[in-house]
């Protein structure tokens, strides 16, 4: 098969998604096919396409604001609507965040009527907005940390802050309501105002509503689901504590555990959950969904992730070959899913 694995994008996590999509062309390649790695930002721009055959593998840093705004989003219009996309037999995708994970591109495919890995537009465009998944864990009976939102032009109201302390408390986790790999995220165990608000002032570089949610002290924990079975659960254990930027990608401190040290009553529980959210969303192929676990052994719910880091080394490539499925066995899983959709 001829396979285009677009990667790249014009998100902040821009230099993940290229990692991601070095990982998967090369094992759809161990396979047979043909894997062409196609950046959206390049627009219909064959020669910096052409480039992409030596992607870089650094994800030590994400690109700056001011970088990102060098990019415009008619390049991605361009970019599918080109030839380049002429005899695809599918689109595998590794695109994160706006203008990838959102359901945009997602529909751009479908009306050239290219399959695709991953879920569909509505599913896509609904889990990216994490208040928009909050609302529906709390519908579906999935237990969740309280939250709340602040709109970009609330941030200068101290007065609001000092009601969400009141309400949530003092240790927050503060973050856009549409960006992943903990960018613009900040925890804050001070309950200031004035680290609250430079710290919604931070989040809001990156989306127009901010997320407050209460922190819950425990274990990190997440779930893959791959063609709609929950895998074994993954515990992180990052070194100082707080999974960032700097614990995923960088500091190389993080322990992973898979499966976790977790009762079995309490991980089937939790799996569950987490394949509840998957089906309530309507999403398809493979995602995962973090959670944070008290002492008391409750799983919190706090984001399901449509297309999530996918390099070999990722936590749900992580959790299927704990079941014997190999990095190139699931990519052509994820293919199969498509083809049939």
């Amino acid at each position: 098969m001829k396979i285009a694995v677009l990667c790249g994008g014009i998100s902040s996590e821009r230099s993940v998604s290229l990692a991601g999509g070095k990982s998967v062309v090369e094992a759809l390649q161990t396979l047979g096919h043909e894997a062409i790695p196609i950046d959206p930002a390049y627009g219909d721009d064959l020669v910096k396409q052409n480039e992409l055959k030596h992607i870089l593998n650094d994800i030590s840093k994400f690109p700056t604001l001011d970088e990102l705004h060098a990019y415009s989003t008619k390049k991605i219009i361009d970019c599918i609507n080109s030839s380049l996309f002429d005899d695809i037999d599918c689109a595998f995708i590794v695109l994160h965040g706006p203008n990838g994970e959102d359901g945009l591109v997602q529909a751009l495919l479908e009306l050239r009527e290219i399959p695709y890995t991953g879920s569909g537009v509505r599913a896509s465009s609904t889990a990216i907005n994490k208040a928009a998944t909050k609302i529906m864990m709390e519908a579906g009976g999935i237990l969740t940390p309280p939250w709340t939102i602040v709109h970009k032009d609330q941030i200068d109201d101290l007065t609001l802050f000092e009601e969400i302390r009141s309400y949530l408390g003092e240790n927050l986790i503060i973050k856009p309501s549409n960006q992943g790999s903990t960018i613009g995220i900040t925890h804050l165990e001070s309950g200031i105002l004035d680290d609250m608000q430079e710290a919604a002032r931070k989040a809001a570089e990156y989306s127009t509503t901010v997320l407050f949610e209460k922190f819950i002290e425990g274990r990190e924990i997440t779930v893959a689901i791959i063609a709609g079975k929950a895998y074994p659960i993954v515990e992180i254990i990052a070194e100082n504590g707080f999974y960032d930027y700097d614990a995923k990608y960088v500091g190389g401190g993080t322990v992973y555990e898979c499966p976790a040290d977790i009762d079995e009553n309490v991980t089937e529980f939790t799996q569950e959950q987490a394949l509840h959210l998957n089906n309530l969303l309507g999403c398809q192929g493979f995602t995962r969904v973090d959670f944070r676990m008290d002492d008391e052994f409750q799983a919190y719910c706090l984001e399901i992730n449509t297309i999530p880091g996918f390099t070999s080394r990722s936590l749900v490539p992580m959790a299927a070959k704990q079941e014997g499925i190999e990095f190139a066995d699931l990519c052509q899983i994820i293919i199969d899913i498509a083809m049939k959709r």
